[in-house]
């Protein structure tokens, strides 16, 4: 049996690690909560050297170090980074790649990450190729020994959740000499820690579950190993200025501290969600990974430890029309774009990412919150039943 006393702190179960923050202190004054430095630059030595350690704030802000260093712990990594966005952090592992090298990512994706692969990226010579990333098969035809420097996944996908398995897609990237980066905004270090399964980096939108009360702009990446392509990638945050501001980093850690609350939550009110949309007159499908008739579930429970999460689309009778009706009708979930706070959004994908949206007409995605899940149901219960 592990006491207080042999337990060491690395071996804190991710609640406690969270609700602790790694139980830092602030040394002056031993304040529990860390301050917010707002400094951008640091006096020099008489000699001209930085004995602290800190030269200019674009990167080097002390407020960044704590949130950092937690990431680091949860997802079992050297180095985490932080970043102004989602999209900052994972274009800036793109763009540590040189031009000609050869992408692998998937058809499903966050959008906007997509759509900048297909314009920006091949601009920049990327050869990038889109696949159907829940089929193993498909990437490993993809993928060309030598040629191909990173496969990208996003696993659950957004908006249709399709899961892969990452443990396979990084023995085939590692036997082509590619990197793995995984996407996990959805499934969060709670419920599936990608490194564990073989990842190079991870990726978190944190503007979504990590913070979790949709009032900030935040990405984070964490690395396996501090390697030669880790180090492209630390360059690139100075570089182009993807920089998070000191408010945000603190606003940041504090969101984290609750996450896994907020994610058991989530994820729970998700599954009992889904049960019931299946069973709907009004519902013609449902898309979420913790269904067992879900053909990613079997990955899903591979890589998902305690729970499938707090996403999930729904497929509405009466197509686009029913869709917006069932949209319009609904008081607990909101219209709004994002996911993973506090509040449950309801967000009709296919008319928000245009054109090559993989998103069908009638689809629905969901992000549920931490409202009471009963509560939930009964307000998707009298949207639905306006198109049953």
């Amino acid at each position: 049996m592990t006491t207080p006393e042999n337990k060491k702190a690395g071996e804190m179960k991710p609640g406690t690690l969270l609700a602790q923050a790694l139980g830092t202190i602030e040394p002056v004054y031993g304040e529990l909560v860390p301050p917010v430095h707002f400094a951008t630059t640091y006096e020099r030595a008489e000699d001209g050297s930085y004995p602290r350690g800190r030269v200019y704030g674009r990167d080097q802000n002390p407020s960044y170090d704590q949130a950092e260093q937690v990431l680091a712990r949860l997802e079992g990594g050297e180095e985490a980074l932080l970043f102004a966005s989602g999209m900052a952090a994972a274009t800036a592992v793109f763009l540590a790649l040189s031009p000609g090298d050869h992408v692998v990512a998937p058809k499903v994706m966050y959008w906007a990450l997509r759509k900048w692969l297909m314009e920006t990226g091949t601009r920049l010579g990327l050869k990038v190729e889109l696949v159907d990333a829940d089929d193993i098969d498909a990437i490993a035809r993809a993928v060309k020994p030598g040629r191909t420097k990173l496969v990208w996944l996003e696993t659950p996908a957004n908006p249709t959740w399709i899961v892969t398995d990452i443990a396979a897609a990084a023995d085939i990237a590692r036997k082509a000499g590619a990197a793995l980066a995984v996407d996990s905004t959805v499934a969060t270090p709670i419920l599936t820690r990608p490194i564990e399964h073989g990842a190079d980096i991870v990726m978190h939108a944190a503007t979504k579950y990590l913070n979790g009360h949709s009032d900030v702009l935040a990405g984070a990446l964490i690395a396996a190993r501090k390697d030669e392509f880790w180090a492209r990638v630390r360059g690139n945050r100075p570089g182009i200025g993807g920089i998070l501001g000191p408010m945000e980093a603190w606003l940041l850690l504090r969101g984290m501290r609750t996450l896994h609350l907020r994610v058991a939550q989530a994820s729970r009110s998700a599954a009992a969600i889904a049960a019931f949309c299946q069973t709907h007159a009004g519902c013609i499908g449902v898309l979420y990974p913790g269904l067992p008739n879900s053909p990613g579930h079997a990955a899903a429970a591979r890589q998902m430890q305690g729970g499938f999460g707090g996403m999930l689309s729904i497929r509405t009778k009466g197509g686009e029309q029913g869709a917006f009706k069932v949209a319009a009708a609904l008081q607990l979930f909101k219209r709004a774009t994002s996911l993973g706070g506090v509040e449950s959004l309801v967000e009709h994908r296919a008319s928000i990412e245009g054109a090559g949206s993989p998103a069908p007409p009638d689809l629905l995605r969901l992000s549920v919150g931490i409202e009471e899940t009963d509560d939930l149901i009964a307000d998707l219960d009298r949207a639905l039943n306006t198109v049953r």
